[in-house]
C-alpha cells in the first residue's frame, strides 16, 4: 500500500548565529514538525542545525541531518536519521535537491551557497531574516525567492505552497 510522502523541509543556516536567531530556527523547527513535515538540516550540533532540530523533536518530529563527515558522532542529538556523506561542503547539494522547500537562515557562505544550488536547481527558497543583497533579484521578481520575516509567517506561506 503506498502512502502521501510528508514534506521535506530544508532549514539552512550558519554555524555560529545569536540567541536571537537561534530561538527563530528553534520555533520554525517546531512549527515544521507541528504540521507533520520532515525537517532536513545540516545536522551538525551547532547553530541553526542545532536548534532547527531541537524544536522539531520538542514537538515529536522527524529530523534528517545531512552531514558533512563520516561519522555519526558528529551528528546533534536532535537528529533521527543523520546521512553520512563525508563530501565536507558538496554536502549541501544534497542539502537542496533531497529538500522540497528550503528555509535559509541567518548564516554565512555555506548557506549562501545553499540558496544558490537550490535556485539554480528550481527551488523555492524562503529567507528567514537572511540578507543576500541583489545577488539573487531575477528569483525574487519570478517569485522563488521569498523574504520572510518571522517563522510563523514562514509555515503560513510553506503550508500554501504545499497545499
Amino acid at each position: 500500500m503506498m502512502t502521501e510522502r510528508r514534506p521535506i523541509i530544508g532549514v539552512m543556516g550558519g554555524a555560529v548565529v545569536s540567541d536571537l536567531d537561534y530561538q527563530l530556527a528553534y520555533e520554525l523547527g517546531a512549527l515544521i514538525a507541528e504540521r507533520g513535515w520532515i525537517l532536513l538540516n545540516g545536522g551538525r550540533d551547532a547553530g541553526i542545525m542545532r536548534a532547527s532540530a531541537e524544536g522539531a523533536k520538542s514537538r515529536g518530529g522527524t529530523t534528517i541531518g545531512i552531514l558533512p563527515t563520516a561519522s555519526k558522532l558528529d551528528a546533534n542529538p536532535f537528529i533521527d536519521i543523520p546521512i553520512l556523506t563525508n563530501l565536507a561542503d558538496a554536502r549541501n547539494l544534497i542539502n537542496v535537491l533531497t529538500s522540497d522547500l528550503v528555509v535559509a537562515c541567518p548564516g554565512s557562505a555555506g548557506t549562501i551557497s545553499e540558496v544558490a544550488l537550490a535556485l539554480k536547481n528550481g527551488k523555492t527558497v524562503f529567507l528567514l531574516r537572511l540578507d543576500v543583497g541583489a545577488a539573487f533579484q531575477e528569483y525574487r521578481q519570478k517569485g522563488q525567492l521569498i523574504d520572510i520575516s518571522t517563522a510563523q509567517e514562514c509555515v503560513d506561506v510553506l503550508a500554501s505552497l504545499l497545499e
